[in-house]
Formats: C-alpha cells, structure tokens, sequence
C-alpha cells in the first residue's frame, strides 16, 4: 500500500511539473531555430532547451556580463569578441582575470548547433556544460559555480530574467547554461559571400573563383563546406610550446596518439580572426600558408595528411587568400541583436549626430 502512494505521488509530482512547465512555455515567445537550406540536421536537441526570445535575451545579457568572473573584468564576449567572428582578436593568447592569459587563443563559436565536442581539445561533450570550463579556469574567469550562481541570485534584474525564461524562482547552474545556449546558437554564420554564391545570388570575382577551385583540391579534405572544419582532432605538425606545455587532446584521452592534437579550426570568418594557431603563434594567414607549404621534417605524429606538407605556390596563396576572403560574414558581425546593447546605444548615438547635421 505505501509503495503505491510513493508511485501516485511520484504520478502526480510529474503531471504538476509538466503543467507548470507547459503554463511557463505559453507566456514565451518562440524562436525557430536558424537551419540554412541545404545544411545537415543540427546535432542540439532544441527539444530540451526550446529557444525563446526572454531565453535568448538571457543568454545575451550574460554573455557580456563580467558578473561571471571573480573580478568582475571578463565576460565571454572579452575573449569571444563579436568584429572578430566571435573569436579572440589580435592577441596570441585570449586574456582572463588579474591582467593574466589563458593558455589558447579562443575560437569563434559559429554554428555551435552542429557541433558535438567542445574546446579546442575536445574535452567538453555538450554546449550547455561548455561555459562551467572557463567560468571556473583560474585562468580564465576565475570563478566558483557556487559564487556565479549567488551572484545571480542575489541580483534581481537577472531573477526577473530567468523567471521569464524558465519559470523559475530560483536560478540554477543548468538554466545558466541553456540560457548561454541559446544566446549562442543563433550565432549561425551562413550569409557570406561565399554563401551568396553557392545560392545564386552573386559570382565570384576570378582571383575568388581560382582560390575556391585551388581550395576544393588541397584544403577541403580537412575543410568542407558548409563549416569549413571536419570537426576532427588532427596533429599539425606544430612543434610543442615550451612555456604552455599544451598537448591538446592527449590532455583529455590520455592517448599518446593524441598528442599535439588539436580540433581543426572553422575557416568562416577567418580573415577577421588572426591570429592562428591554437595558441595564437601565427600572426597572418600568409604564416600559415607558409607553415603548411614547407618540406621540413615533421614529427611522427603529423596528421597523414599533412606529414609532407602542403604544395602551395606564392601564386596560389594569392588566390587562396581572395577566397578565404569571401567567407567573412558581415551580416553576422554587424548584426544589433548580437553586438553588446552599449556598442548598439553608441551606434545610435553616433547616427543621431549625423542625422541632425544632415537637417
């Protein structure tokens, strides 16, 4: 007799959550995930984690709230900046708190929807567990979950925020991370030129159309399309950095074969997000080309692919650069609903100006 009570009550614990759920989702706005033509299915289960326009709201809000780190200097936006293609720009090696460095330059986070392992070494298997890894770097953010989650608490803009997004009165770690999410996965780059092209709506210029067909025959095999990475773990050939001592995906798996493996980078956005490498060693992409072009001996762990190098001439580099060009994504980087609301007001600001002295 008890064990059926515990089965009803356990019957209708569920049924009231269901319905305060389905009461909490009728006063959202829902948001259609963003599925260019032609791309494969996202591997995110948006079932789990619905985007909405209070959820998306949310996620923007914190990632460019220093409120996440220990000091309150660093946001994700400090690393993951917005003209960069949401990459670290300029600097070898992204920042983090107390004026001090992260041991990689931070990647641009595009299309998160398709991807199934995160970091550039693979040690994070879901976007809503991604933010907990730099939040708590000492490194990095330099903050305890426990610390951000009170924080949040004990702000009431961010309350009001989260009961809005998720009907909740009390925030939690697994809201913060669906509400960056979301924030994040409408950050789908997908209307270069490059893109134009492939839809009909413009042509490439030759030196473009020569870099894409030189690109198709040497660089694709790591690099197709419509990513431009193959979401693979591959050694380089990069010799070890003495000081960082990073050894890429050896560091997760514990697989010697996996040394010095890193994720392949996304080629969108690329001619915005220099420098390269995944510690930021390569300031242009005329030093990548030239890493990968040269004969010299690689380790013995080099990716196959790139054990001889890759034969490129000082003209080809050219066309390849003209190409890499088209896949900057300048609807993405100027997109309002994506820059930080401070960026936006001065913009508008700066328009009002011009606007009066145009009357």
């Amino acid at each position: 007799m008890k064990r059926k009570h515990i089965i009803l009550l356990l019957i209708v614990s569920t049924c009231l959550a269901w319905e305060q759920t389905n009461r909490w989702l009728a006063h959202t706005h829902p948001v259609q995930p963003i599925i260019p033509k032609g791309w494969p299915a996202p591997v995110y289960d948006f079932k789990s984690n619905p985007l909405t326009k209070e959820g998306i709201a949310l996620g923007k809000a914190l990632f460019y709230d220093p409120i996440l780190s220990k000091d309150g200097t660093v946001s994700c936006g400090s690393c993951h900046q917005s003209f960069s293609g949401f990459a670290t720009y300029d600097h070898p090696l992204s920042h983090g708190i107390d004026n001090g460095f992260t041991q990689r330059n931070a990647p641009g986070i595009v299309n998160m929807a398709w991807q199934k392992k995160f970091n550039q070494d693979g040690g994070i298997l879901h976007l809503d567990l991604q933010p907990l890894a730099p939040i708590t770097a000492e490194n990095e953010m330099g903050e305890t979950i426990t610390g951000v989650v009170e924080k949040l608490n004990k702000n009431e803009t961010y309350r009001k925020k989260f009961r809005e997004a998720f009907g909740v009165q009390t925030i939690v770690t697994a809201d913060l991370g669906k509400a960056l999410s979301q924030f994040v996965l409408t950050l789908v780059s997908y209307n270069s030129k490059y893109d134009r092209v492939m839809r009909g709506e413009t042509k490439f210029i030759l030196p473009e159309q020569l870099g894409y067909e030189i690109f198709t025959k040497k660089c694709v095999s790591c690099h197709p399309p419509p990513f431009f990475t193959d979401f693979s773990f591959r050694n380089a050939g990069l010799p070890l950095d003495d000081m960082l001592q990073d050894r890429g995906r050896m560091q997760i798996t514990g697989n010697a074969a996996d040394s010095l493996a890193f994720r392949v980078p996304s080629l969108r956005n690329v001619a915005l997000s220099f420098p390269y490498g995944h510690d930021g060693r390569f300031a242009t992409l005329q030093n990548v080309f030239e890493q990968y072009r040269s004969t010299q001996p690689r380790s013995a762990g080099t990716d196959p692919l790139l054990q001889k190098g890759i034969p490129l001439s000082n003209y080809e580099i050219g066309q390849l650069t003209a190409f890499l060009q088209t896949l900057t994504d300048s609807t993405l980087i100027n997109n309002p609903a994506f820059l930080p609301e401070e960026q936006n007001r001065r913009q508008k600001q700066e328009r009002d100006i011009h606007r009066n002295k145009g009357d």
